[in-house]
């Protein structure tokens, strides 16, 4: 029976491990797509995780809500801030901290 439980347990860590990955990499082609759209820098080429929890999706349904942030500039000597919300697979919402429109 143990070893069921630690099966059942690895296998829940390795789904969650690869299901954060593929939102993640969502989350990352979202703000390149959004800084290029706008002619910002992407910063760092990368998003991070800065929030993990349940939340309900619009069907009622228990899903991870995942906050990623990330930096961009847009002048090339500066760092703003943004972020991108995943409820389960689906972007939740998208924000960038307000900058100069060139």
């Amino acid at each position: 029976m143990l070893e069921l439980s630690t099966l059942l347990i690895l296998a829940a860590l390795v789904w969650l491990w690869f299901d954060s990955m593929r939102a993640r990499e969502r989350a990352l082609a979202l703000g390149k797509r959004a800084c290029e759209r706008d002619g910002l820098m992407f910063l760092d080429e990368t998003v991070e995780c800065v929030s993990l929890g349940f939340a309900r999706d619009a069907d009622g349904r228990v899903a991870l809500r995942r906050t990623y942030g990330f930096e961009f500039s847009d002048t090339g000597n500066n760092r703003r801030s943004g972020s991108v919300v995943m409820l389960g697979g689906e972007v939740e919402s998208f924000y960038t901290e307000p900058y100069l429109i060139q």
